[in-house]
C-alpha cells in the first residue's frame, strides 16, 4: 500500500497539548490522527457530534433573565450599579 504524506496548520500549543496528551496514552501524534481518520472512514462521517446548540427561543432567554432577576433580588444585590459589579469581578479574580 501506497503512502501518502499529509500537511496541516495548527496553533504550536494545540499542537503541543495534544502531543503531550498523546504520550500520556501511549502513542505519537501521527498515529492518533492516522486512528482518527481510519474511524472517519469507518463510520462514513465524522466519529463524534458535531452541532450547533439550538438558540434558546425568546420566552426562554426572558424566562431565563426573570431567574437571574429573583437570584440578584434574592441574594440582595439587584441595585447594584456597574462599577460594584467590576469591583466585585476584579476581587474575584484577584483571590479576594
Amino acid at each position: 500500500m501506497a503512502n501518502s504524506l499529509v500537511q496541516f496548520r495548527i496553533d504550536d500549543v494545540l499542537r503541543k497539548q495534544a502531543n503531550e496528551l498523546c504520550t500520556r496514552l501511549g502513542f505519537d501524534l501521527s498515529t492518533y490522527l492516522r486512528m482518527s481518520l481510519v474511524k472517519l472512514v469507518q463510520e462514513q462521517g465524522v466519529p463524534f457530534p458535531v452541532k450547533l446548540k439550538p438558540s434558546p427561543s425568546s420566552e426562554e432567554a426572558l424566562a431565563a433573565m426573570r431567574r437571574l432577576s429573583d437570584i440578584s433580588q434574592a441574594n440582595g444585590n439587584s441595585q447594584m450599579t456597574l462599577d460594584e459589579i467590576n469591583a466585585e469581578i476584579r476581587a474575584s479574580r484577584d483571590g479576594k
